[in-house]
């Protein structure tokens, strides 16, 4: 479909992109990653959804969500357009300011379509568009489903969850020894054994960003592994995997309490100098963490 001259005009072109990534930058510089951190602004972990399809947000408008979570407190992770608002019989609250999100969309230039020939498509663009949502606690007249607490999870049902799915994806896994990893080569998962951790519960965040990494062989979702240790496509493999982990915790109910650290200099650095590697590292993330969580969906059914 040929998008209108309009909508090239509001298309956000490199600005927009530019604005998340230094949104993010400014996050990790800080010392407060928007993936390690997206539970504190309530009291259930999860990701967000839409309050009233019910439809989960994906890519880095999960990140955007999380750090507005995180910011304001909200307890509720569900998120509403102006208009969705008024279509549920309430609305925004007067004065209130929404969080920011992105879709992604192609347009064709002029230029474009006027030079191709009735034989050949002509070539389009990627460009983000932005969108303002806002959260059920910035409204009034919402059903009191929609707005009341949330009981918090236990800590035991995420750890079984999340044993289940490494179960289920088939993965090799050797637990033992002193080091986390994923081995290409032999398609294989190193990671210590559990009471190796200080605390029992970051076992599972870095088995789901090793998982992670077993998610992009080239004969599953096929993300590039070529890159050695230090290099850029080093840094933005390391960049998905960890924004994966933690997406993959907030689906589990995993509430971690370290972080993947290592690799924030070399992350910066690919920030800096691609405006587009962190919603390109974000949409990698949320379809690894598809792809993997589909395997306990399947298991289910089967079982």
């Amino acid at each position: 479909m040929r998008s209108t001259g309009k909508q090239t005009s509001s298309a956000s072109r490199p600005s927009l992109y530019q604005e998340i990534t230094d949104k993010i930058v400014a996050q990790i510089e800080a010392g407060a990653l928007p993936w390690v951190h997206p539970w504190a602004g309530g009291a259930v972990l999860s990701l967000p959804k839409n309050a009233s399809t019910t439809r989960g947000y994906s890519g880095v408008n999960i990140l955007l969500l999380w750090d507005a979570l995180f910011t304001h407190g909200y307890d509720r992770n569900l998120w509403l357009t102006f208009k969705q608002a008024l279509a549920l019989g309430a609305s925004v609250r007067k004065g209130e300011r929404g969080a920011t999100c992105v879709y992604a969309d192609r347009f064709i230039p002029k230029r474009e379509a006027d030079a191709a020939s009735n034989d050949e498509d002509a070539r389009s663009v990627p460009f983000l568009k932005r969108f303002t949502l806002f959260n059920v606690a910035q409204c009034d007249g919402l059903a009191p489903e929609l707005v009341a607490p949330v009981a918090p999870v236990s800590r035991l049902e995420p750890i079984a969850a999340a044993e289940e799915l490494l179960i289920a994806s088939g993965a090799s896994i050797a637990r033992g020894g002193e080091q986390a990893f994923y081995h290409p080569a032999s398609d294989s998962i190193r990671i210590p054994e559990q009471n190796q951790f200080f605390a029992p519960v970051n076992f599972y965040r870095t088995a789901l960003h090793e998982l992670t990494h077993w998610s992009g062989a080239k004969h599953r979702l096929n993300r590039d592994f070529t890159g050695r240790f230090g290099s850029e496509a080093y840094a933005r493999e390391e960049l998905v995997a960890e924004i994966g982990s933690a997406f993959l915790c907030a689906s589990l109910g995993i509430t971690p309490t370290v972080r993947h650290a290592d690799y924030i200099a070399t992350w910066l650095t690919v920030l800096k100098n691609d405006a587009r590697a962190i919603v390109s590292a974000a949409s990698h993330a949320s379809k690894a963490s598809d792809f993997l969580l589909a395997f306990t969906a399947q298991a289910t059914r089967a079982a």
